[in-house]
Protein backbone atom coordinates (compact mmCIF):
# COMPACT_ATOMS: atom_id res chain seq x y z
CA UNK A 1 0.00 0.00 0.00
CA UNK A 2 2.88 2.37 0.83
CA UNK A 3 5.67 0.44 -0.88
CA UNK A 4 8.69 2.63 -1.53
CA UNK A 5 7.30 5.65 0.33
CA UNK A 6 9.73 7.42 2.66
CA UNK A 7 8.04 8.80 5.75
CA UNK A 8 9.66 10.92 8.42
CA UNK A 9 7.88 10.69 11.77
CA UNK A 10 8.41 13.53 14.24
CA UNK A 11 7.45 12.88 17.87
CA UNK A 12 7.17 15.59 20.53
CA UNK A 13 6.76 15.48 24.31
CA UNK A 14 3.15 14.44 24.84
CA UNK A 15 1.54 11.48 26.57
CA UNK A 16 0.08 10.65 23.14
CA UNK A 17 3.61 9.69 22.04
CA UNK A 18 2.85 6.10 23.08
CA UNK A 19 0.48 5.86 20.09
CA UNK A 20 3.36 6.35 17.67
CA UNK A 21 4.52 2.78 18.24
CA UNK A 22 1.29 1.58 16.62
CA UNK A 23 1.54 4.15 13.82
CA UNK A 24 5.15 3.16 13.08
CA UNK A 25 4.16 -0.51 12.97
CA UNK A 26 1.31 0.22 10.53
CA UNK A 27 3.59 2.18 8.24
CA UNK A 28 6.32 -0.47 8.18
CA UNK A 29 3.82 -3.29 7.74
CA UNK A 30 2.44 -1.57 4.64
CA UNK A 31 5.80 -1.13 2.94
CA UNK A 32 6.93 2.35 3.97
CA UNK A 33 10.47 3.28 5.01
CA UNK A 34 10.29 5.16 8.30
CA UNK A 35 12.80 7.40 10.06
CA UNK A 36 11.94 8.86 13.46
CA UNK A 37 12.97 12.19 14.97
CA UNK A 38 12.20 12.74 18.65
CA UNK A 39 12.46 15.84 20.77
CA UNK A 40 14.44 15.26 23.98
CA UNK A 41 11.25 15.49 26.04
CA UNK A 42 9.51 12.88 23.86
CA UNK A 43 11.92 10.27 25.25
CA UNK A 44 10.16 10.66 28.61
CA UNK A 45 6.99 9.12 27.12
CA UNK A 46 8.29 6.41 24.77
CA UNK A 47 11.77 4.95 24.49
CA UNK A 48 13.96 5.37 21.42
CA UNK A 49 14.70 1.63 21.62
CA UNK A 50 11.02 0.78 21.06
CA UNK A 51 10.79 3.01 17.97
CA UNK A 52 14.19 1.93 16.61
CA UNK A 53 13.08 -1.70 16.83
CA UNK A 54 9.78 -0.99 15.06
CA UNK A 55 11.15 1.39 12.40
CA UNK A 56 14.35 -0.62 11.78
CA UNK A 57 16.28 2.67 11.78
CA UNK A 58 18.32 4.56 14.41
CA UNK A 59 16.33 7.24 16.21
CA UNK A 60 17.39 10.84 15.67
CA UNK A 61 17.25 13.20 18.66
CA UNK A 62 20.31 15.43 18.74
CA UNK A 63 22.17 17.44 16.12
CA UNK A 64 25.11 15.09 16.46
CA UNK A 65 26.02 11.77 18.06
CA UNK A 66 27.88 12.62 21.31
CA UNK A 67 29.72 9.28 21.20
CA UNK A 68 31.41 9.67 17.82
CA UNK A 69 30.58 13.22 16.71
CA UNK A 70 28.60 12.13 13.63
CA UNK A 71 26.47 15.01 12.38
CA UNK A 72 22.73 14.50 11.87
CA UNK A 73 22.08 16.79 8.92
CA UNK A 74 18.58 18.25 9.08
CA UNK A 75 18.88 19.13 5.39
CA UNK A 76 19.63 15.54 4.34
CA UNK A 77 16.83 14.24 6.54
CA UNK A 78 14.34 16.79 5.18
CA UNK A 79 15.16 16.06 1.54
CA UNK A 80 15.02 12.28 2.10
CA UNK A 81 11.33 12.21 3.02
CA UNK A 82 8.28 12.01 0.76
CA UNK A 83 6.14 13.07 3.73
CA UNK A 84 6.85 14.48 7.18
CA UNK A 85 4.32 13.48 9.85
CA UNK A 86 4.58 15.25 13.21
CA UNK A 87 2.48 13.30 15.69
CA UNK A 88 1.91 14.16 18.42
CA UNK A 89 2.51 17.89 17.97
CA UNK A 90 2.33 19.78 21.27
CA UNK A 91 1.19 23.38 21.65
CA UNK A 92 4.82 24.31 22.30
CA UNK A 93 6.10 22.71 19.09
CA UNK A 94 3.21 24.14 17.05
CA UNK A 95 4.04 27.63 18.35
CA UNK A 96 7.70 27.20 17.42
CA UNK A 97 6.85 25.89 13.95
CA UNK A 98 4.54 28.84 13.33
CA UNK A 99 7.23 31.30 14.45
CA UNK A 100 10.19 29.66 12.71
CA UNK A 101 12.01 28.73 15.93
CA UNK A 102 14.69 26.09 15.32
CA UNK A 103 16.02 24.90 18.68
CA UNK A 104 15.94 21.14 18.14
CA UNK A 105 16.48 18.65 15.32
CA UNK A 106 12.76 18.12 14.71
CA UNK A 107 12.21 21.84 14.14
CA UNK A 108 15.28 22.48 11.99
CA UNK A 109 14.23 19.54 9.83
CA UNK A 110 10.73 21.01 9.55
CA UNK A 111 12.16 24.29 8.28
CA UNK A 112 14.33 22.41 5.78
CA UNK A 113 11.76 19.88 4.57
CA UNK A 114 10.78 20.07 0.90
CA UNK A 115 7.97 17.56 1.24
CA UNK A 116 4.40 18.11 2.50
CA UNK A 117 3.91 18.06 6.27
CA UNK A 118 1.05 16.48 8.21
CA UNK A 119 0.56 17.67 11.80
CA UNK A 120 -1.50 15.87 14.44
CA UNK A 121 -1.93 18.16 17.48
CA UNK A 122 -2.25 16.77 20.99
CA UNK A 123 -2.90 18.89 24.10
CA UNK A 124 -5.45 19.74 26.76
CA UNK A 125 -8.72 21.30 25.57
CA UNK A 126 -8.01 24.76 27.05
CA UNK A 127 -4.62 24.88 25.35
CA UNK A 128 -6.19 23.79 22.06
CA UNK A 129 -8.93 26.43 22.36
CA UNK A 130 -6.57 29.23 23.34
CA UNK A 131 -6.49 32.06 20.75
CA UNK A 132 -2.69 31.82 20.52
CA UNK A 133 -2.83 28.13 19.62
CA UNK A 134 -5.67 28.63 17.15
CA UNK A 135 -3.70 31.43 15.48
CA UNK A 136 -0.58 29.25 15.29
CA UNK A 137 -2.51 26.37 13.72
CA UNK A 138 -4.09 28.78 11.24
CA UNK A 139 -0.61 30.05 10.33
CA UNK A 140 0.61 26.50 9.72
CA UNK A 141 -2.41 25.81 7.50
CA UNK A 142 -1.78 28.99 5.51
CA UNK A 143 1.79 27.82 5.01
CA UNK A 144 0.46 24.67 3.36
CA UNK A 145 0.68 22.18 6.21
CA UNK A 146 -2.04 19.53 6.58
CA UNK A 147 -3.67 19.51 10.02
CA UNK A 148 -5.35 16.39 11.41
CA UNK A 149 -7.80 17.89 13.87
CA UNK A 150 -7.60 16.27 17.33
CA UNK A 151 -10.44 14.09 18.49
CA UNK A 152 -12.87 14.79 21.32
CA UNK A 153 -12.80 12.57 24.38
CA UNK A 154 -11.22 12.01 27.77
CA UNK A 155 -7.89 13.82 28.12
CA UNK A 156 -4.86 13.03 30.27
CA UNK A 157 -5.85 15.89 32.57
CA UNK A 158 -9.13 14.14 33.35
CA UNK A 159 -11.12 16.74 31.45
CA UNK A 160 -13.40 15.90 28.54
CA UNK A 161 -13.12 17.78 25.25
CA UNK A 162 -11.18 18.27 22.02
CA UNK A 163 -7.42 17.79 22.20
CA UNK A 164 -6.77 14.03 21.96
CA UNK A 165 -4.39 13.15 19.17
CA UNK A 166 -6.27 11.15 16.57
CA UNK A 167 -5.88 7.39 16.79
CA UNK A 168 -2.94 5.83 14.88
CA UNK A 169 -5.33 4.01 12.54
CA UNK A 170 -6.98 7.33 11.56
CA UNK A 171 -3.63 9.04 10.96
CA UNK A 172 -2.46 6.04 8.94
CA UNK A 173 -5.61 6.19 6.82
CA UNK A 174 -5.01 9.88 6.05
CA UNK A 175 -1.42 9.11 5.05
CA UNK A 176 -2.65 6.41 2.67
CA UNK A 177 -5.27 8.79 1.24
CA UNK A 178 -2.60 11.43 0.71
CA UNK A 179 -0.45 9.07 -1.36
CA UNK A 180 -3.46 7.63 -3.22
CA UNK A 181 -4.10 11.04 -4.85
CA UNK A 182 -0.40 11.79 -5.26
CA UNK A 183 -0.02 10.06 -8.60
CA UNK A 184 2.54 11.35 -11.05
CA UNK A 185 1.14 13.93 -13.43
CA UNK A 186 2.63 12.75 -16.72
CA UNK A 187 1.17 15.60 -18.74
CA UNK A 188 2.31 18.69 -20.60
CA UNK A 189 0.89 21.83 -18.98
CA UNK A 190 1.02 25.43 -20.19
CA UNK A 191 0.94 28.12 -17.50
CA UNK A 192 0.96 31.89 -17.93
CA UNK A 193 2.15 34.24 -15.20
CA UNK A 194 2.83 37.87 -14.37
CA UNK A 195 1.70 41.10 -16.01
CA UNK A 196 2.14 42.38 -19.53
CA UNK A 197 3.68 45.75 -20.38
CA UNK A 198 2.15 47.67 -23.27
CA UNK A 199 4.63 50.19 -24.66
CA UNK A 200 3.68 53.89 -24.88
CA UNK A 201 7.16 55.15 -25.75
CA UNK A 202 10.73 53.94 -25.06
CA UNK A 203 10.45 54.75 -21.34
CA UNK A 204 6.75 54.31 -20.48
CA UNK A 205 4.26 51.50 -20.57
CA UNK A 206 0.78 50.49 -19.43
CA UNK A 207 0.89 47.64 -16.91
CA UNK A 208 -0.60 46.29 -13.70
CA UNK A 209 0.48 45.22 -10.22
CA UNK A 210 0.78 41.47 -10.88
CA UNK A 211 3.98 40.01 -9.36
CA UNK A 212 3.70 36.60 -11.06
CA UNK A 213 3.95 34.77 -7.72
CA UNK A 214 0.78 32.71 -8.19
CA UNK A 215 1.71 31.53 -11.68
CA UNK A 216 5.27 30.66 -10.65
CA UNK A 217 4.00 28.76 -7.60
CA UNK A 218 1.66 26.81 -9.87
CA UNK A 219 4.46 26.01 -12.30
CA UNK A 220 6.75 24.67 -9.59
CA UNK A 221 3.96 22.73 -7.84
CA UNK A 222 2.84 21.03 -11.06
CA UNK A 223 6.42 20.36 -12.19
CA UNK A 224 7.10 18.68 -8.85
CA UNK A 225 4.27 16.27 -9.71
CA UNK A 226 6.20 15.10 -12.74
CA UNK A 227 4.50 17.23 -15.40
CA UNK A 228 6.35 19.02 -18.17
CA UNK A 229 5.54 22.70 -17.72
CA UNK A 230 5.77 25.50 -20.25
CA UNK A 231 5.75 28.73 -18.23
CA UNK A 232 5.07 31.83 -20.32
CA UNK A 233 5.90 34.78 -18.10
CA UNK A 234 5.40 38.49 -18.46
CA UNK A 235 7.93 40.92 -16.90
CA UNK A 236 8.68 39.93 -13.31
CA UNK A 237 11.66 39.84 -10.95
CA UNK A 238 10.98 36.15 -10.26
CA UNK A 239 13.10 33.33 -11.60
CA UNK A 240 12.70 29.58 -11.59
CA UNK A 241 15.09 26.69 -12.13
CA UNK A 242 13.47 23.28 -12.52
CA UNK A 243 14.33 20.53 -14.95
CA UNK A 244 10.63 20.09 -15.80
CA UNK A 245 9.96 23.79 -16.51
CA UNK A 246 10.62 25.61 -19.79
CA UNK A 247 10.52 29.33 -19.03
CA UNK A 248 9.56 31.63 -21.91
CA UNK A 249 9.76 35.35 -21.14
CA UNK A 250 7.57 37.84 -22.99
CA UNK A 251 6.70 41.50 -22.53
CA UNK A 252 3.47 42.41 -24.31
CA UNK A 253 0.03 40.84 -24.57
CA UNK A 254 0.64 40.21 -28.26
CA UNK A 255 3.85 38.30 -27.53
CA UNK A 256 2.08 36.21 -24.89
CA UNK A 257 -0.79 35.56 -27.33
CA UNK A 258 1.58 34.23 -30.00
CA UNK A 259 3.50 32.00 -27.57
CA UNK A 260 0.29 30.58 -26.10
CA UNK A 261 -1.09 29.69 -29.53
CA UNK A 262 2.21 28.15 -30.52
CA UNK A 263 2.42 25.83 -27.49
CA UNK A 264 -1.19 25.12 -26.49
CA UNK A 265 -1.80 22.68 -29.36
CA UNK A 266 0.85 20.32 -27.92
CA UNK A 267 -0.35 20.57 -24.30
CA UNK A 268 -2.80 18.53 -22.25
CA UNK A 269 -3.92 21.57 -20.28
CA UNK A 270 -3.40 25.27 -19.75
CA UNK A 271 -3.84 27.45 -16.67
CA UNK A 272 -3.97 31.14 -17.52
CA UNK A 273 -2.78 32.90 -14.39
CA UNK A 274 -1.25 35.95 -16.10
CA UNK A 275 -2.82 39.39 -15.74
CA UNK A 276 -2.87 40.27 -19.43
CA UNK A 277 -3.62 43.86 -20.44
CA UNK A 278 -7.03 44.31 -22.07
CA UNK A 279 -5.88 47.39 -24.02
CA UNK A 280 -2.71 48.57 -25.71
CA UNK A 281 -1.78 51.94 -27.28
CA UNK A 282 -2.85 52.15 -30.92
CA UNK A 283 0.42 53.89 -31.75
CA UNK A 284 3.72 53.42 -29.97
CA UNK A 285 6.07 56.38 -30.10
CA UNK A 286 9.68 55.61 -31.06
CA UNK A 287 10.88 58.65 -29.12
CA UNK A 288 10.13 59.78 -25.58
CA UNK A 289 6.94 61.85 -25.41
CA UNK A 290 7.68 65.26 -23.92
CA UNK A 291 5.60 66.91 -21.25
CA UNK A 292 3.61 69.96 -22.31
CA UNK A 293 0.96 72.15 -20.71
CA UNK A 294 -1.95 70.32 -22.32
CA UNK A 295 -3.52 66.92 -21.71
CA UNK A 296 -1.99 63.80 -23.21
CA UNK A 297 -4.53 61.56 -24.89
CA UNK A 298 -3.57 58.00 -25.72
CA UNK A 299 -5.79 56.03 -28.07
CA UNK A 300 -6.15 52.47 -26.71
CA UNK A 301 -7.26 49.46 -28.72
CA UNK A 302 -8.20 45.99 -27.45
CA UNK A 303 -5.49 43.36 -27.15
CA UNK A 304 -6.01 39.88 -28.54
CA UNK A 305 -8.06 37.75 -26.14
CA UNK A 306 -5.80 34.80 -25.28
CA UNK A 307 -8.38 32.96 -23.16
CA UNK A 308 -11.15 33.29 -25.74
CA UNK A 309 -8.90 32.11 -28.57
CA UNK A 310 -7.66 29.06 -26.64
CA UNK A 311 -11.27 28.33 -25.66
CA UNK A 312 -12.22 28.25 -29.36
CA UNK A 313 -9.47 25.83 -30.40
CA UNK A 314 -9.56 23.65 -27.27
CA UNK A 315 -9.96 19.94 -27.96
CA UNK A 316 -12.26 17.77 -25.86
CA UNK A 317 -9.18 16.04 -24.43
CA UNK A 318 -7.65 19.32 -23.23
CA UNK A 319 -8.33 21.15 -19.96
CA UNK A 320 -8.44 24.94 -19.90
CA UNK A 321 -8.54 27.00 -16.71
CA UNK A 322 -8.32 30.70 -16.03
CA UNK A 323 -8.27 33.27 -13.26
CA UNK A 324 -10.72 36.04 -12.38
CA UNK A 325 -9.70 38.93 -10.14
CA UNK A 326 -12.86 40.80 -9.16
CA UNK A 327 -13.83 43.79 -7.05
CA UNK A 328 -17.62 43.27 -7.01
CA UNK A 329 -20.22 40.59 -7.86
CA UNK A 330 -17.36 38.13 -7.74
CA UNK A 331 -19.19 34.81 -8.23
CA UNK A 332 -21.47 36.15 -10.98
CA UNK A 333 -18.63 37.80 -12.91
CA UNK A 334 -16.32 34.79 -12.59
CA UNK A 335 -19.08 32.39 -13.67
CA UNK A 336 -19.83 34.52 -16.72
CA UNK A 337 -16.14 34.58 -17.65
CA UNK A 338 -15.99 30.80 -17.22
CA UNK A 339 -18.76 30.40 -19.81
CA UNK A 340 -17.53 33.08 -22.22
CA UNK A 341 -13.99 31.68 -22.42
CA UNK A 342 -15.01 28.00 -22.51
CA UNK A 343 -13.01 27.26 -19.35
CA UNK A 344 -13.33 23.93 -17.56
CA UNK A 345 -12.82 25.75 -14.28
CA UNK A 346 -11.91 29.22 -13.09
CA UNK A 347 -9.99 30.42 -10.03
CA UNK A 348 -11.58 33.46 -8.42
CA UNK A 349 -9.86 35.85 -6.05
CA UNK A 350 -11.15 39.18 -4.86
CA UNK A 351 -9.39 42.44 -4.15
CA UNK A 352 -11.91 42.82 -1.33
CA UNK A 353 -10.11 40.02 0.53
CA UNK A 354 -7.18 41.29 2.58
CA UNK A 355 -3.80 39.77 1.59
CA UNK A 356 -5.29 38.25 -1.56
CA UNK A 357 -4.49 39.06 -5.17
CA UNK A 358 -1.53 41.06 -6.47
CA UNK A 359 1.84 41.43 -4.74
CA UNK A 360 1.07 39.25 -1.71
CA UNK A 361 2.47 35.92 -0.53
CA UNK A 362 -1.02 34.64 0.27
CA UNK A 363 -4.21 34.10 -1.67
CA UNK A 364 -7.84 33.36 -0.84
CA UNK A 365 -9.34 31.54 -3.79
CA UNK A 366 -12.64 30.06 -4.87
CA UNK A 367 -12.68 27.44 -7.62
CA UNK A 368 -15.78 27.31 -9.86
CA UNK A 369 -16.23 24.68 -12.55
CA UNK A 370 -18.61 24.45 -15.48
CA UNK A 371 -20.88 22.10 -13.52
CA UNK A 372 -21.44 25.08 -11.20
CA UNK A 373 -19.53 23.48 -8.33
CA UNK A 374 -18.26 26.30 -6.13
CA UNK A 375 -15.40 25.46 -3.77
CA UNK A 376 -14.10 28.25 -1.50
CA UNK A 377 -10.76 27.94 0.31
CA UNK A 378 -9.42 29.86 3.32
CA UNK A 379 -6.53 32.32 3.04
CA UNK A 380 -3.33 30.37 2.40
CA UNK A 381 0.19 30.83 1.15
CA UNK A 382 0.35 30.86 -2.64
CA UNK A 383 2.27 27.56 -2.63
CA UNK A 384 -0.62 25.95 -0.72
CA UNK A 385 -3.22 27.58 -2.99
CA UNK A 386 -1.28 26.21 -5.97
CA UNK A 387 -1.70 22.68 -4.58
CA UNK A 388 -5.47 23.19 -4.33
CA UNK A 389 -5.59 24.33 -7.95
CA UNK A 390 -3.39 21.42 -9.01
CA UNK A 391 -5.68 18.93 -7.25
CA UNK A 392 -8.59 20.34 -9.25
CA UNK A 393 -6.61 20.01 -12.47
CA UNK A 394 -5.66 16.41 -11.69
CA UNK A 395 -9.33 15.52 -11.21
CA UNK A 396 -9.84 15.98 -14.99
CA UNK A 397 -7.26 13.35 -15.95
Amino acid sequence: MLHGRKILLGITGSIAAYKTAILTRLLIKNGASVKVIMTPFAKEFITPLTLATLSKNPILVDFYNPENGDWNSHIDIGTWADLYVIAPATANTIAKMASGVADNLLLTTYLSARCPVIIAPAMDLDMFRHPATRKNIETLQKNGNIIIEPATGELASGLEGQGRMEEPETIFKQIVEYFSIKKELNKRILITAGPTHETIDPVRFIGNHSSGKMGYALAECIANKGAEVILISGPTHLNIHHSNIQLIRVTSADEMFRECLKHFITCDAAILAAAVADYTPAEKSHVKLKRNNGNLNIDLIPTKDIAAELGKIKKSSQVLAGFALETDHEIENATQKLKNKNFDFIVLNSLADKNSGFNTDTNKITIIDKNNNIQPFPLKGKDAAARDIMDKLISYF
